[in-house]
């Protein structure tokens, strides 16, 4: 029984190295140690494992890590027909087009929004946004969103949650979800990062149930509280003919 304990966990801790590099291209062992919070011979041990199975590689001139080949070939069968990031990329491509600002798509995980689907602003200056990315759900257009739009019961959830910040007023959270949910759109300005904004509207799919938030970021002197309310209608008739292709 034991060893069956020590096998998940080595299976664990290999998973969390393998997390690591969600957030960052490569990795030093120093780095990777220090993030899963395991000893170096530990890490270099799994690191070996990982590299023999082609889940990471190890850069000789840097003896840095990054993922592996084997990655890339487990991802080829990730996406299927139903999978909303696949279906509403090309839609997503067009609303980029139309407004010439980076257009992301976010999904709900716990008290996190992750960004399942980017397509990148063509301008010289804009929002960076790489696809795995996590964000607290209480901050931010797209939270407001995800957790304005979500069952009665899940936002209960997520007001009593233990990591709800102790210094953010509820009663003004509140409020911010009552007006998305009212409006059709959320805002949010400079509220997670100095000098982002970005406005969100919900996904709602054939049921009318809540998909994922689709958002317009940029710099928030090209992004103003104007010019997102103006680009808030066109983004909610956006997301309407994407909720027309989800069951």
């Amino acid at each position: 029984m034991e060893d069956g304990k020590s096998t998940v966990r080595a299976v664990e801790r290999a998973l969390d190295i393998l997390l690591c590099f969600t957030d960052s291209e490569d990795l030093s062992l120093t780095e990777i140690a220090a993030r899963v919070d395991l000893h170096k011979s530990t890490v270099h041990r799994l690191l070996a494992s990982l590299e023999g199975r082609g889940f990471v590689v190890r850069d000789p001139a840097s003896e840095k890590y990054r993922l592996g080949f084997r990655i890339w070939e487990l991802s080829a069968n990730l996406t299927h027909s139903d999978d909303p990031a696949l279906i509403l990329l090309p839609e997503m491509e067009h609303l980029r087009d139309q407004l010439d600002e980076t257009v992301s798509l976010y999904v709900r995980d716990g008290m996190e929004r992750i960004r399942v689907q980017a397509v990148q602003s063509n301008q010289a200056i804009r929002r960076v946004a790489p696809i795995g990315a996590r964000m607290p759900l209480y901050v931010g257009a797209s939270s407001k969103i995800l957790v304005a739009f979500a069952d009665p019961e899940v936002q209960q959830a997520i007001r009593q949650d233990p990591s709800w910040p102790a210094g953010m007023e509820q009663s003004v959270y509140i409020r911010q979800l009552e007006e998305a949910k009212t409006l059709g759109y959320a805002t949010s300005f400079e509220e997670r990062e100095p000098g982002a904004a970005a406005v969100a509207v919900p996904i709602l799919n054939r049921s009318h149930r809540l998909v994922a938030a689709l958002a317009v970021s940029g710099p928030s002197n090209r992004l103003t509280p104007e010019k997102m309310k103006a680009h808030a209608p066109v983004l909610m008739e956006a997301a309407r003919r994407m909720g027309t292709m989800l069951k």
